[in-house]
């Protein structure tokens, strides 16, 4: 779980670097076998979504951990990268509005961002 924090953490830090909007971090590890966390982010733009999607990437891959799969890449609304641990969404922000992730799933728990260091 400590790993899987950590793995947060980067992405976070990726995600605030390229001025992600309302990043959001849920703990579902006590709800949900698919995944530790889920972090949430909408980018303004669709070269905006493309940066994020970029530096989570080149962040991740400098610390050693390599992504299992994406989704969306060309879609410009939602894009999903799943590192096991760690499942990253970047969404414009109808798509976020559209699919609510945070009320699908609330029944984990909202990590603020000083408990991820």
């Amino acid at each position: 779980m400590e790993q899987a924090k950590r793995m947060a953490e980067i992405v976070f830090h990726a995600l605030e670097d390229k001025k992600g909007e309302d990043i959001a971090v849920i703990d579902i590890s006590q709800v949900s076998v698919i995944a530790d966390y889920f972090v949430i982010c909408t980018g303004a733009s669709d070269s905006q979504i493309q940066a994020l999607v970029e530096n989570v990437d080149e962040k991740m891959h400098e610390k050693g951990y390599m992504l299992k799969q994406q989704e969306g890449r060309n879609s410009g609304s939602w894009v999903l990268m799943d590192y096991g641990d760690v499942i990253v969404h970047v969404f414009d922000k109808e798509g976020r509005s559209f699919y609510n992730l945070e009320r699908i799933w609330s029944d984990g728990r909202r990590v603020l961002a000083e408990e991820l260091a």
